[in-house]
């Protein structure tokens, strides 16, 4: 094996969304056995005999060349198939959908359920869920699904109010026969507050039900200089992944979206948020990838509005916050970044629109035309399913092409392709091996656990850096594994680096597991706290990629992390002082001290910085320290033509905002350089208990007075009590 450190981390979720409709019951039979109670009775029965089949659901939208619906058509008029092969069409529905407004009526739903069955004398406990339609089976015919979704961690209270207002007037006065709505939540998770439904009383009465400040404590931070100066201590959830806030956001719209999915019918989810800021250095795109393919499988489409409104900010800013310290907001600096977060937080919501089909309704107060371009974007269409020829269970991309037979000018709006379902409990080690090398080439990563790493980078010599690279995972998700009455569980480990043009460079794969024991007080030790398991690579300045994949295979549940990152070329740059990656890290452990078997690879080890006399510095990875910890500082600096120290002077800094909270005394190193490498290490040990909890940003400094040359390097780090 290749790899050597895990520290503690957790188990992971599904290893792939399965397909939204499952196939019949009854659809895999024996033959034997039916035949001889045949013959016994002396009676003639049809027997099917199949395979494992999987019904496909295609949403048609067919037009002629006006942009007119074409309807009247069978099955017999469309030509489908798949990889090429033709399928056979077992349902064609034509689902016929009017855009007149009525006047408030009495629910036809609601009617119809009072007349089928009595009232319950208890209210149900059981949470509200989307009921799912039979195999084969279009639920609601000739309605318009839509689903009004409330992301209450990314809506400040007055964001919430007008959020709620504007549902309630849609529902009012700008609903049609043919609507159906049903209405979500996120706050900690994912709720269904009402199935589909046409009674506009419920609805009301629900959505004012909403519970306004719900969520707030999860709202994502303002980190610019336009921030508010309150000096109080940040609110943080128990777990220190809760802090990627945004891939919280986008997995509740995937889990939305597999609900859904559990409906043939074409659905338009109305998501109101109040924007959507996806971290600059590409650690969400993962999750964003899978969300939106998550929703093209469930043949739902996004219509994200921002609930903020059409907003004019102001340059000192305005009463909702306190005022910012930063000297940026007299330069103009300070309204430069916050135009500019605000941007981003709304060009997520215009992406998630355009992948998925919808339309985002951006800087218009009146929050309930965008309901509205939903309504009327879903007209008549065709519900087309077929149960495909193909029943390997692999996970592989299907392509999907469908025609008119005898009108070559229509248009055809429908989903070009899927994944096939896969079940993991059924793999030999051959499949799982393979699902793990087809897993790092799907574009639809699977996410069903947060995974982080951290990319880091250090000079061996002229072309030659040692990346090392950190993974996180929470190691709470091995409850699963550990209340499967499992005593052991097993993480398997897969990455690969590629470079530039999308080659796979020299030394960059990464194939290891590692074996947990979930027994006694080891099992409590690592389900209450990240496990961390890291692996390094040695490349050539370049722009590269990172596709890291972990499973855990009690419960065939995998996790996903991508980025891009740069090496630089230190060589090049004469004007500043060289230097590596800066380590923040709150703990040093003993490579004895591994919680699982593993061999240790030399080669890592010797090239790895970060280990010392059988001790590795844990690089943090997602800043979250404790004001009672020590911070570790470990840095880099490189003198390629020195033949003795040239002495560097360092500190750290520590800042909320633009004003300076704590500074270290200055380290003068004197000696130290590395004969081979030319590296001059850096380290430090900073008490944080004189600060207060909070978000900072933690600048490490260094200056050659010999040279006039210095380097600075900043990180936001949060501080929790």
């Amino acid at each position: 094996m290749r790899n050597t450190l895990v520290i503690i981390l957790a188990a992971l979720l599904t290893a792939s969304a399965q397909q939204a409709n499952q196939p019949p019951a009854g659809s895999q039979k024996k033959a034997a056995p039916a035949k001889q109670d045949a013959a016994k009775s002396g009676t003639k029965k049809m027997f099917s005999f199949s395979d494992t089949v999987q019904l496909v659901v295609v949403d048609v939208f067919a037009k002629d060349k006006n942009g007119n619906p074409i309807p009247n058509l069978k099955a017999s008029d469309f030509a489908i198939t798949e990889d090429g092969k033709p399928q056979e069409i077992k349902l064609c529905e034509y689902q016929e959908l009017k855009n007149e407004r009525s006047e408030p009526l009495p629910s036809t739903l609601a009617v119809r359920a009072e007349a089928e069955a009595p009232k319950p004398a208890v209210k149900p406990i059981t949470a509200n869920q989307i009921t799912p339609a039979k195999a084969g089976e279009v639920k609601y015919k000739d309605r318009r699904l839509m689903v009004m979704f409330f992301d209450m961690t990314s809506m400040p209270i007055q964001d919430q109010i007008r959020a709620q207002d504007s549902a309630v007037k849609f529902i009012k006065s700008q609903i049609t026969p043919s609507d159906l709505v049903a209405l979500m939540s996120f706050s900690a998770d994912v709720k269904v507050i009402d199935d589909f439904t046409d009674d506009r009383d419920q609805l009301i009465k629900d959505i004012k039900k909403l519970t306004i400040g719900e969520g707030q404590g999860l709202s994502s931070t303002n980190t610019n200089d336009a921030a508010a100066d309150i000096g109080a201590a940040m609110q943080i959830d128990d777990s220190e992944f809760n802090i990627f806030n945004t891939d919280r956001q986008l997995s509740a719209l995937a889990t939305a979206a597999k609900m859904l999915g559990a409906l043939p019918e074409k659905k338009a989810l109305v998501y109101f948020a109040s924007g959507i800021s996806l971290d600059q250095s590409g650690n969400n795109q993962a999750q964003m990838t899978a969300t939106v393919n998550a929703a093209l499988k469930a043949n739902v489409s996004f219509y994200p509005i921002d609930a903020r409104g059409l907003v004019a900010t102001a340059p000192l800013g305005d009463a909702t916050q306190g005022s910012s310290s930063a000297g940026s907001v007299r330069t103009g600096g300070a309204q430069t970044q916050a135009q500019a977060s605000f941007n981003a937080g709304q060009e997520t919501l215009t992406t998630l629109a355009g992948d998925t089909g919808g339309k985002a309704l951006l800087d218009e107060n009146d929050l309930s035309v965008g309901i509205v371009q939903a309504q009327k974007d879903i007209s008549s269409y065709y519900v087309i399913s077929y149960y495909s020829a193909n029943a390997a269970l692999d996970g592989h991309y299907r392509k999907i092409g469908l025609k008119i037979k005898n009108n070559l000018a229509a248009k055809l709006d429908y989903r070009h392709g899927y994944f096939a379902s896969k079940t993991f409990g059924k793999f030999d080690s051959d499949d799982r091996e393979r699902q793990l090398q087809e897993a790092l080439l799907l574009g639809d990563p699977i996410t069903d656990i947060e995974v982080k790493a951290e990319i880091d980078y250090f000079r061996l010599a002229r072309d030659r850096y040692f990346v090392p690279v950190e993974v996180k995972i929470p190691g709470s998700e091995l409850e699963l594994a550990k209340h499967g009455n499992a005593e052991r569980t097993r993480l398997d480990f897969i990455g690969v680096v590629k470079d530039a043009k999308g080659d796979v460079t020299g030394g960059g794969n990464v194939r290891d597991f590692v074996e947990l024991d979930l027994k006694g007080d080891k099992a409590i030790e690592i389900t209450k706290h990240p496990v961390a398991y890291d692996t390094g690579f040695t490349l050539k300045p370049g722009a590269y990629s990172l596709k890291f994949l972990v499973r855990e295979n009690e419960t065939g549940k995998i996790g996903t992390f991508e980025k891009r990152f740069v090496i630089p070329d230190l060589t090049t740059d004469q004007l500043i002082l060289p230097t590596s990656s800066v380590i923040l890290s709150n703990q040093i452990q003993d490579l004895k001290d591994s919680l699982y078997s593993a061999e240790k690879d030399p080669r890592l080890l010797a090239d790895n910085p970060l280990v010392a006399n059988r001790k590795k510095l844990v690089p943090s990875v997602t800043g979250v320290f404790k004001t009672t910890q020590n911070m570790y500082v470990y840095v880099e600096t490189y003198e390629p033509m020195a033949t003795a120290t040239e002495p560097i002077m360092a500190y750290v800094s520590f800042y909320r905002g633009k004003v300076k909270s704590l500074e270290t005394e200055p380290l003068l190193l004197k000696d130290g350089l590395d004969s081979k490498t030319k590296a001059l290490p850096v380290r430090f040990s900073v008490p944080l208990s004189k600060l207060a909890p909070g978000q900072y940003t933690c600048q490490v400094t260094l200056y050659s007075p010999g040279q006039h040359k210095f380097s600075f390097t900043r990180s936001e780090i949060y501080l929790v009590p």
